[in-house]
C-alpha cells in the first residue's frame, strides 16, 4: 500500500529531502546507536557531560527551552529506569528513545519520571540533544507494572514486508491528519489489531484482554479502552485539536517499520469546542481554555496500515514551540523530514 501525502505536507517534506545523507552515515550501526542512549543516560545519572563524549558545540534543549550541559535534568538525575524503546535510524546517525529515570524527589529514593530523547551523533560525537520530559510519577508506576514496550514494536518486519523511508513517514503522518479537526470521516488507515498507549495508559485496544489472554495492565477499569483506534477516530470526537503543527519525523527505521515524531496538539478553546458528530449530534467538549499538548511518538507502520502507537503527551503553554525550527514554521503547517535522509 503507498500511502499518500497532501500538498501542504509535500511542499513541506521538498527541501529536507534534496539534501543528501551525511559521509559518516554508516559509521554506527543499530547496536552502537542504542549503546549512545546508554551513554547518554549513564552520564546523566554521573552528572558527568564529559562521560557523555559531547561534541564542542553540542546543543541541548529540554522541552523547548535551550539549556547549557550541566543543567536541568543534568543536576536531578538519579538513576536510569527498566523502560526503554529505542528508534535506531543508521543512515541518519540518530537515535531516538522513550525512556523512564528516576529524579530529586521529597524522599531519598527518588521520584519516576519518563522522557522522550533524541540523540545525533556526528564524527563520533554526540551533536544535538532534544528532550521532552514527562514528569507525571503515575505514568512511570504504569511504565514498572507494563514492564518493557509491546513485543511488536521491537520485533523486525519481513524483509519482503518492509516499507521505504518515504511510505512509513507518510502512514504514520496519517495519524495526525486524522485528528486535526476530526470530522469521523477521514482517511485512517489503522489495522484491526491496533493499540494506543499514551504515558503508559493503552487508551484503545480490541474488547476483550491482551494478546496472550491476560488482564491489560494499562488500561484502567471505566476507560474507553474498549474502543479500538479506528472507532475513536470515526466518533468525531477529536475535532476540539485545532491544530497539529511543527511535525517532524526524527527517526525511521526501516528494519522494524518504526517512525519517531516530535510535534504539538493546539486546542484554541472557545468556539472550537462546539461541533458535530457524524451523526449530526451537536457537542461542545475540550479544553476550555487554549493550551498546547507537547507530543513525542512512536508508529509501527506496516503495509495495510498502522499496528501500534506509543506516545508522550506533556501539557505546555499555548504556542509552545521545539526549540529546533524557526518560529514562523513552527506555527504553520511546517512538516519537517528531520533526519537528514532522502526519501527517494
Amino acid at each position: 500500500m503507498r500511502f499518500a501525502f497532501g500538498k501542504s505536507a509535500a511542499a513541506g517534506m521538498t527541501l529536507a529531502a534534496m539534501f543528501a545523507a551525511p559521509a559518516f552515515a554508516k559509521d554506527c550501526d543499530r547496536a552502537c546507536l542504542e549503546n549512545w542512549a546508554e551513554t547518554y543516560l549513564d552520564a546523566l545519572v554521573d552528572n558527568d557531560p564529559a562521560a557523555a563524549m559531547l561534541a564542542d558545540d553540542v546543543r541541548f534543549t529540554a522541552n523547548g527551552q535551550r539549556l547549557a550541559i550541566g543543567d536541568g535534568v543534568w543536576r536531578t538525575v538519579q538513576a536510569k529506569g527498566d523502560y526503554r524503546l529505542v528508534v535506531a535510524d543508521v543512515p541518519a546517525q540518530q537515535v531516538a528513545f522513550m525512556t523512564t529515570f528516576i529524579e530529586d524527589g521529597p524522599t531519598p529514593d527518588g521520584v519516576g519520571n519518563a522522557m522522550a530523547v533524541r540523540l545525533k551523533i556526528e564524527d563520533g560525537r554526540i551533536a544535538e540533544i532534544e528532550q521532552r520530559e514527562l514528569r507525571e510519577p503515575e505514568a512511570y508506576d504504569r511504565y514498572v507494572t507494563m514492564g518493557q514496550p509491546r513485543p511488536a514494536l521491537t520485533e523486525a518486519v519481513p524483509a519482503d514486508e518492509r516499507m521505504s523511508r518515504r511510505d512509513l513517514i507518510e502512514g504514520a503522518n496519517l495519524y495526525f491528519a486524522g485528528i486535526q479537526q476530526n470530522d469521523g470521516k477521514g482517511d485512517y488507515s489503522f489495522l484491526d489489531n491496533c493499540w494506543r498507549n499514551t504515558n503508559g495508559r493503552f487508551s484503545t485496544r480490541r474488547p476483550g484482554s491482551m494478546d496472550d489472554g491476560t488482564p491489560d495492565p494499562g488500561l484502567e477499569a471505566g476507560t474507553a479502552g474498549e474502543a479500538t483506534c479506528q472507532s475513536q477516530f470515526e466518533s468525531g470526537m477529536l475535532h476540539f485539536v485545532s491544530r497539529i503543527r511543527d511535525r517532524r519525523f526524527v527517526a525511521v527505521d526501516e528494519e522494524r517499520g518504526l517512525v519517531f515524531v516530535m510535534a504539538f496538539f493546539d486546542h484554541f478553546a472557545g468556539d472550537t469546542r462546539t461541533f458535530d458528530l457524524p451523526d449530526g449530534t451537536e457537542v461542545t467538549m475540550g479544553p476550555t481554555e487554549p493550551w498546547t499538548w507537547s507530543i513525542a511518538e512512536i508508529f509501527k507502520v506496516e503495509q495495510d496500515g498502522i499496528h501500534e502507537v506509543e506516545a508522550y503527551e506533556l501539557r505546555r503553554p499555548y504556542g509552545m514551540i521545539s526549540g529546533w525550527t524557526s518560529w514562523d514554521d513552527a506555527m504553520s503547517d511546517h512538516i519537517q523530514n528531520a533526519t537528514g535522509v532522502p526519501l527517494d
